[in-house]
């Protein structure tokens, strides 16, 4: 369950972390208010669930009310790598000396919880991170003890506040350890974290949280009546409220090749299989959703995935990737025939099966007599005929074309 970054500094400001003043905005005449309230200059800040907003360009600055307005209604339409803004934030704007990165996060890998800091904070973290992983401090958190006042004094010296005040530094550490455990979270970051005020001031520096990233566990909802505030207000992606009404695992992405696997990890590797091979491929193609359906492959789970996948307008074809376990594949494949019968569906459909009754399957499929399904024999060659044969449909060649044309040149190979 992630959070907008207004509500995200609610929680801060709640445990004491110093955030600038802030008003949330529906609407520009919201904005043009909120900014008169504030004072200028004033930062208006698109919330959408996903960083990089300031690259984007919906994160400006205004310096009068006209300007305000002006700005939030350049703001509000606009979608952030896929992510609708949902009302802008106006901020005061802050003098800003220096930027630091810290977190607080589930690590899954050594099964802790990781702070990991920089003093290279700002909106390049991620590259210097990638470039000089030495400036990035880690410090492991054992579940079982927490995270001390003591251990976030040596974390704050590690960083290397550049002079600002390391006992606050810490007591923001500390803060930011009691949203995350108070709140079942699995991320809480700022960045930047930054230490602001007048340069020739020295009583005015002090540090402060200019932007908020936190997600919540939604497992603990239950315990944590607070989170009603939290209800995205945005208007619920229709794909994806259909695929939760049915049990279905899917989330909605901006991408041409639907993607259907069972198991999150096998779904998981499928979307970076076809991102790689289009890449390789020097195309743009990307993948068009997540959907995992779990253990059951029928008919009907099956009708109801590729009606949904299919209904998304910029889907070119389907990548089907599943691994039989419990379900047999060759289930599966009757299941997609029967899904296409009742769809009457002509985009290709690309399949792959391992695990149980993965031959008998692929041999369904192959002697359905269906020139828009085709088989491969590995992750790899289905994510690549996926990726390409999306490209080309992408510059008007037609899928009845395209996939007879896929399917004969399959056949001259099994020759």
């Amino acid at each position: 369950m992630d959070l907008y970054e207004y509500q995200g500094r609610e929680l801060f400001s709640e445990e004491g972390i110093p955030v600038p003043e802030g008003i949330y905005a529906l609407t520009a005449q919201e904005a043009r208010k909120a900014a008169d309230q504030i004072g200028y200059p004033c930062v208006i800040k698109g919330q959408a669930k996903i960083g990089h907003r300031g690259q984007a360009g919906a994160v400006k600055i205004a310096h009068n009310a006209d300007e305000a307005e002006e700005l939030a209604e350049q703001i509000l339409p606009m979608s952030v790598r896929g992510h609708k803004v949902n009302g802008v934030l106006v901020c005061a704007a802050a003098n800003i000396l220096h930027e630091y990165y810290v977190s607080i996060s589930v690590d899954r890998t050594s099964r802790d919880y990781d702070v990991l800091a920089t003093a290279a904070g700002g909106t390049e973290v991620e590259d210097i991170a990638r470039q000089h992983p030495e400036y990035v401090k880690r410090l492991h958190i054992d579940p079982y003890k927490g995270f001390t006042l003591d251990d976030a004094k040596v974390m704050a010296e590690q960083i290397g506040f550049y002079h600002a005040d390391n006992d606050q530094a810490a007591d923001i550490l500390l803060k930011m350890w009691k949203v995350f455990s108070d709140n079942d979270a699995t991320l809480v970051e700022i960045n930047p974290l930054a230490k602001i005020g007048d340069p020739d001031d020295e009583s005015s520096k002090s540090l402060c949280a200019l932007d908020s990233k936190v997600s919540l566990d939604g497992n603990a909802a239950f315990r944590h009546d607070g989170w009603k505030r939290f209800a995205d207000t945005a208007p619920a992606d229709p794909l994806e409220t259909r695929a939760q009404q049915h049990g279905l695992h899917y989330v909605h992405l901006n991408g041409q090749v639907g993607v259907i696997g069972n198991g999150a990890g096998l779904v998981m590797s499928s979307l970076d299989a076809v991102a790689g091979a289009a890449h390789d491929q020097g195309t743009d193609i990307k993948p068009a959703n997540f959907l995992d359906i779990g253990g059951g492959a029928s008919a009907e789970v099956m009708a109801e995935c590729l009606s949904i996948v299919l209904d998304d307008p910029q889907v070119k074809d389907v990548f089907v990737n599943v691994y039989g376990g419990i379900t047999s594949c060759e289930l599966v494949a009757q299941g997609i025939l029967e899904a296409l019968d009742k769809l009457n569906a002509t985009a290709p459909i690309i399949v792959r099966f391992d695990g149980n009754a993965a031959q008998e399957g692929l041999e369904t499929l192959r002697n359905s007599g269906r020139s828009n399904i085709i088989v491969e024999s590995t992750m790899e060659k289905a994510a690549a005929e996926a990726a390409r044969i999306a490209a080309q449909l992408e510059t008007g060649a037609t899928a009845g074309g395209m996939a007879a044309g896929t399917a004969a040149a399959a056949k001259e190979e099994d020759r």
